[in-house]
């Protein structure tokens, strides 16, 4: 061999050299040891179930083979989250039998909102527990935490407390917005929905404030669902005038409502990062996510999205899922359909297990959020996890 050849055989073998020693680290992943879930009942896990009455079957049964207090027939979305994290399903705060609170705990209820409203659950199904109810039991919470964990004497007695020193490191969830909107298509014009906004996102601006002066800073927040496209929309409609409905059948004017609703939710969340430093805050477009299915039912294998799996839905006769009814003065009961697994909707407001887990596997792997970061980098601000890339 020349050495010409043998020149450029070193200078081959050294590049090939350079290039496998600057190959990228992996990317960093945070270890999440619990997390707080704030929210409606979009997320909630027992709470509204066991302080009036318990959800009843079918409610559950696809999964859990049982009521298991989820408005759906299996897992929602934050039971998804934790699988993810590979921490155990999310014990509600409020339900007092077969809790364990040593990974988290979940303050949401059905019928939550974010603002305090003025009427009760019996009239129109707004849970009392607002969020700014929420955040006070989190911090009634967190200071019984650290005085029970004190007064602990066994390992036994501290296996279903939290670790106070974890708090810090907990993922903090908000799924919460859509129940003011509904609140606000009954009793407000649409300028006045508009109006209200401002002061909605702020409440919940100020419920993350709260726990980052506590030291939380890992928060998770999704914007509300596309409110228009839940077949109870359409409940009583008749005679529906042209352009009332999207090409989907989603109600045009409400997810207008809410598309604004999100948009004001984000740009608070940007000024947030701006007022709280320290704090990685991503802000999850579950809309968006949502209406990619609605608008590709067939391709993704689910039937039309105002189909409803559970109740009994003819005409202007509605009987809610798990309810007895009557209809054409026969009895009637509130049953699931064969095959849930192909409908996004469950009972007319609420999500299928196969929607929601179709939307989880979107939204938790960055694809829909802000930052563009997947659940397991949501402890990390874009700058420490460019820091962490570079070293």
């Amino acid at each position: 061999m020349g050495l010409g050849a043998l020149f450029l055989g070193f200078f081959f073998l050294s590049c090939v050299v350079s290039v496998k020693s600057v190959e990228p680290k992996p990317s960093p992943t945070c270890t999440f040891p619990a997390i707080y879930n704030f929210g409606d009942s979009n997320s909630d896990t027992g709470g509204i179930s066991a302080s009036f009455v318990p959800i009843p079957a079918p409610y559950g049964e696809g999964f859990f083979h049982k009521p298991s207090g989820r408005d759906c027939d299996g897992r929602l979305i934050i039971d998804f989250i934790a699988e993810k994290l590979n921490l155990p399903y999310l014990s509600a705060y409020l339900n007092s039998l077969g809790t364990n609170y040593r990974h988290g705990a979940n303050f949401a209820t059905g019928g939550s909102t974010i603002r305090k409203q003025n009427e009760t659950i019996f009239q129109y199904g707004i849970s009392p527990f607002s969020l700014y109810i929420q955040i006070v039991q989190f911090n009634q919470f967190k200071a019984r935490t650290k005085q029970l964990y004190e007064e602990a004497k066994t390992p036994l007695e501290r296996s279903k407390l939290p670790v106070p020193e974890e708090f810090s490191k907990a993922l903090y969830t908000f799924d919460i917005g859509q129940n003011d909107l509904s609140v606000g298509f009954r009793k407000m014009n649409f300028d006045q929905i508009r109006e209200s906004m401002p002061d909605i996102v702020n409440q919940l601006a100020n419920a993350v404030k709260n726990i980052y002066e506590q030291g939380g800073r890992s928060f998770w927040i999704h914007n509300t669902s596309p409110f228009g496209c839940m077949p109870v929309q359409l409940f009583y409609k008749h005679n529906i005038a042209a352009g009332y409905l999207d090409q989907y059948g989603c109600v045009k004017d409400q997810n207008e409502m809410a598309t604004e609703f999100n948009k004001q939710l984000k740009d608070r969340i940007i000024k947030l990062r701006t007022e709280l430093p320290l704090a990685a805050i991503t802000y999850v477009d579950v809309y968006a996510a949502k209406y990619a299915l609605i608008s590709n039912t067939k391709t993704e294998g689910f039937v039309d999205p105002m189909k409803i799996c559970c109740g009994y839905h003819v005409n202007d006769t509605h009987i809610w899922c798990g309810n007895l009814g009557s209809a054409n003065g026969k009895d009637v009961f509130g049953t699931a359909c064969e095959n849930p697994s192909q409908y996004i909707s469950w009972d007319s407001v609420h999500y299928a297990e196969a929607a929601n887990h179709w939307v989880a596997n979107r939204i938790l792997n960055g694809s829909f959020t802000d930052p563009p970061t997947p659940i397991i980098q949501a402890c990390y601000t874009q700058r420490k996890l460019y820091h962490k890339l570079q070293n």
